[in-house]
């Protein structure tokens, strides 16, 4: 099963790094994906743009697009990784290795993927 597992955090902490402390951040987390990106099992990881840089379009007669995220929260989705899990419990076991790289007040949500192409072929 393919899963996403999402970052949250507070972006302002996060964005307030300075580059040592963001690199040996980077070396943790590399250190949790490497195994994962050896065996074939890990797919994109992507850090978000700080929320100012979003925008958001929302339904209505006409779409409206608007600036920045759509809800106010106290954390912000940051990023993510797509990694195939064979069940759930291994997907937290990953969360959770993170978690130990990354301390702070952030957390991470997981979620099975269901992929949808147009032409219709799913990956095997």
């Amino acid at each position: 099963m393919l899963y996403a597992v999402l970052c949250y955090d507070d972006e302002d902490m996060v964005f307030a790094r300075d580059a040592s402390a963001n690199d040996a951040l980077m070396a943790r987390l590399d250190a949790v994906q490497a195994p994962h990106a050896r065996a074939g099992r890990l797919g994109p990881v992507a850090r978000l743009m700080p929320t100012t840089s979003a925008v958001s379009v929302r339904k209505g007669a006409e779409p409206l697009v608007i600036d920045g995220p759509f809800a106010e929260t106290k954390e912000q989705l940051l990023g993510f990784y797509t990694i195939e899990c064979d069940g759930l419990d291994e997907a937290v076991a990953f969360a959770k290795e993170l978690i130990a790289a990354n301390p702070g007040a952030g957390g991470y949500e997981i979620r099975p993927l269901l992929l949808f192409r147009p032409d219709g072929a799913l990956p095997a």
